[in-house]
């Protein structure tokens, strides 16, 4: 099959395309043909260096769409079914999706019912399924007021299209660092856009539900920006930064507003096909941004670490 190896931490450059065998089935695991999938930031991270348990060489990878080559589970697992996968240690302990082929516990495949295509599908499950959890966690209603900061991201467009479908009237707004964006966004259907400068929003503007995307580095600010009885769910770390240091509760959270999380770990098979149910029945549209192709992963990866990057992009193999 081909590969994307990664034999040392570096630039995009350290991404290889090479010949490597097709994985083996054992007990407890079955082997996916990868269709498509997402590229993450996360990858990036570990592509630098930046993820101390990953040892190289390594296929990078923390998600997949594809179809079951081998089952080692035919009962719940049967083969031919259209499946995805997510998370756990997936391309971190072991190879993960940057290939044709992927060896997967059983209990990280998620057979999915869906009609959506192989490129539309590539891009929904982490992305969306991250932006489907905090949609849910931030308890969204038809009156609210929504801020999104780190909005052209995957997960931050990801979200704006599940809120809009779900409540078309709710207003959005965005932040992003780059003023530049502001078209963009506002064309993908966001409402209003803030320019994030050195992790402060400008003005004094309050909303009650905030999707944190730049993560630890900007969550005080953006809590400050919370009406009383308001949410903030903190649901990425774009920032870089991966703690929240010198945070007093009591204090932070004074003005009776609640801060939560979602983690894209917290998966099953119903809560995914829960999500593409809610996707399909909201007619969301889940097209990605960019599609590269298995030899174009280094691309890939420059594009989404560029300023001008917007949105998610996927590799078709």
């Amino acid at each position: 099959m081909k590969a994307i190896v990664i034999h040392e931490a570096g630039g995009p450059e350290k991404l290889l395309l090479e010949e490597r065998p097709v994985p083996q089935v054992r007990e407890g695991w079955s082997l996916v043909r990868v269709k498509g999938f997402g590229i993450n930031h996360s990858e990036i991270f570990t592509r630098k260096g930046l993820s101390p348990s990953v040892t190289f060489p390594r296929i990078l990878g923390i998600e997949c769409v594809g179809i079951l080559e081998r089952s080692t589970d035919s009962e719940k697992l049967p083969e031919g079914t259209r499946v995805v996968s997510i998370m756990g240690e997936m391309g971190r302990a072991y190879d993960g999706g940057y290939a044709e082929y992927v060896l997967l516990p059983n209990e990280q495949i998620y057979p999915v019912s869906t009609s959506l295509s192989w490129e539309e599908l590539a891009a929904v499950p982490e992305t969306f399924y991250t932006a489907y959890g905090a949609f849910l966690n931030l308890k969204i209603t038809a009156d609210s007021s929504v801020m999104v900061r780190g909005a052209s991201s995957g997960v931050g467009i990801a979200f704006l299209k599940l809120v809009k479908g779900k409540y078309p009237g709710v207003s959005v707004t965005g932040s992003s660092r780059n003023p530049d964006k502001a078209g963009e966004l506002l064309r993908a259907g966001f409402d209003r856009i803030l320019t994030d400068a050195e992790g402060q929003l400008p003005g004094t503007g309050q909303y009650d539900r905030i999707l944190e995307l730049i993560g630890p580095k900007t969550i005080k600010d953006s809590l400050a920006h919370l009406r009383e009885g308001g949410i903030l769910c903190s649901a990425g770390q774009l920032g870089g930064q991966w703690y929240l240091e010198e945070f007093d509760p009591i204090m932070e959270l004074m003005n009776n507003i609640y801060l939560t999380t979602f983690y894209s770990g917290n998966v099953s098979a119903g809560k995914m096909n829960e999500m593409f149910s809610f996707i399909e029945s909201n007619h969301i549209d889940v097209k990605p941004e960019k599609i590269f192709t298995l030899d174009q992963v280094p691309e890939a990866h420059r594009w989404l670490e560029e300023s001008h990057s917007f949105g998610k992009c996927v590799v078709l193999t």
